[in-house]
């Protein structure tokens, strides 16, 4: 009786973590929108775009003209008499900056690159927060799986320890041996408390993903395993057409262009054109003066004469280039090389998580209960039931590791591509 109340609830609690598996009780998916909508870090990724968005669009434009008001040869005796010298004037005059012909578009354009580059550069955050999100539901999958097997795994040990004391009492089983099943059990206890607290610190996690209050309860969640229908040269074209951080370093490389085009044009002067007009009145020393208004109009530039700076510039330029350059071959080496790694990964999980299910665990479940029987006529020892459930409960441990290693392996695949994947 105690026999099939033993192997009862190992199955009771292998076929409720199986279940778990097939049933999603929370959107994985509504999570993700969930923190790219509340995540605080995303919120200042967006607002670092949109602000050089605005510094982007005022990038290029004039400067504002300026208005110039003055007395022209006033007299220090009388400062407010006009009249006592034909050369004092009141003057008004406007002067207006010009960019030599081309600096206002490079510049513009260089600004544009820059927001361009840091709009990319917060929808890679967008793809690296779900890569988080799926990370720890992995592994909150993981620890709810084991926390179940270590719940089931002192409740058969409890029986165990049972049989055993009973045993000592008539004298069937050694000392050692009830002493060395209370430790296993003690060992499982331990393990439990330490799952109890790392499903805590998974719910703060998601908590702060989320950018939920830290005491929420952590979401149902259930892993398995999804084949990738993919294969390696249509996810690398898949990540050169997708991958935000890729674009991201373009914008850079064209925005290191235009400003070694900018620097280039810094040798070419730039224009002020100035108008002013000047109002005289009649000269009270001279009968016939008429007091006849003046104007004068002109062009200043300045005069591009520091050629060591501005060839720095050039090079300042031409080295942020050809860096932006080398990291963009950089990424789509990483890319071809971690696309390669991460299939591969997936392959070796899947495979073992197929070896444990069909191979593996019935094996170990078949030798527990072969053990057991034989135990319990008087042809076995308590050690060896032991040895057996403790073997059942790592092969059944490890299975939900695999599983949990494929899925964050997918992960890390889709946060490579910078897309889902099939």
């Amino acid at each position: 009786m105690k026999r099939i109340s033993i192997v009862l609830l190992g199955v009771t609690f292998f076929l409720a973590a199986h279940s778990a598996l097939a049933a999603t009780n929370h959107d994985f998916e509504a999570l993700v929108a969930e923190a790219l909508v509340n995540n605080p870090e995303i919120a200042a990724s967006r607002e670092k775009w949109q602000m050089l968005v605005a510094k982007s669009q005022r990038a290029g434009t004039l400067d504002d003209p300026m208005l110039m008001l003055k007395i022209q040869n006033g007299m220090i005796k009388d400062p407010f008499n006009f009249k006592m010298d034909d050369t004092t004037a009141k003057v008004i005059g406007i002067s207006q900056m010009l960019p030599f012909a081309g600096k206002r578009g490079l510049l513009r354009s260089a600004a544009e690159q820059e927001a361009k580059a840091v709009e990319w550069e917060h929808a890679e955050r967008k793809v690296e927060l779900r890569r988080m999100v799926l990370d720890a539901w992995a592994q909150l999958a993981l620890v709810n799986n084991s926390l179940r097997l270590v719940t089931e795994n002192i409740a058969l040990l409890d029986s165990l320890n049972r049989l055993a004391e009973t045993g000592y009492s008539t004298g069937m089983v050694r000392q050692n041996d009830v002493l060395r099943s209370q430790l296993e059990r003690s060992r499982m206890e331990d393990m439990r408390i330490a799952l109890v607290q790392r499903q805590k610190s998974l719910a703060a996690m998601f908590a702060a993903l989320l950018h939920r209050p830290i005491d929420t309860p952590p979401p149902t969640v259930s892993a398995k395993i999804v084949p990738v229908a993919q294969t390696a040269a249509e996810l690398e074209d898949l990540a050169f057409a997708s991958r935000p951080e890729l674009f991201a370093r373009n914008a850079r490389l064209e925005q290191a262009q235009s400003s070694e085009d900018l620097a280039r044009r810094e040798s070419y002067p730039d224009f002020t054109l100035s108008f002013e007009y000047m109002q005289r009145d009649a000269f009270s020393g001279d009968p016939e003066s008429m007091g006849e208004d003046m104007y004068s109009a002109g062009v200043s530039f300045n005069l591009p004469v520091q050629r060591q700076s501005r060839r720095a510039m050039v090079a300042e330029a031409q080295a942020q280039g050809k860096m932006a350059a080398a990291e963009i071959e950089q990424l789509r080496h990483e890319i071809r090389r971690g696309i390669s790694d991460s299939l591969a990964r997936l392959s070796a999980s899947a495979a073992m998580a197929d070896l444990y299910t069909n191979g593996m665990i019935p094996q170990a479940e078949f030798a527990t209960e072969a053990l057991l029987s034989s135990y319990e006529v008087g042809k076995g020892d308590l050690m060896g039931v032991l040895d057996s459930r403790m073997q059942l409960f790592s092969v059944r441990q490890r299975y939900y590791e695999f599983i949990a290693e494929n899925q964050m392996q997918r992960a890390e695949l889709e946060a490579l591509v910078g897309a889902r994947i099939k």
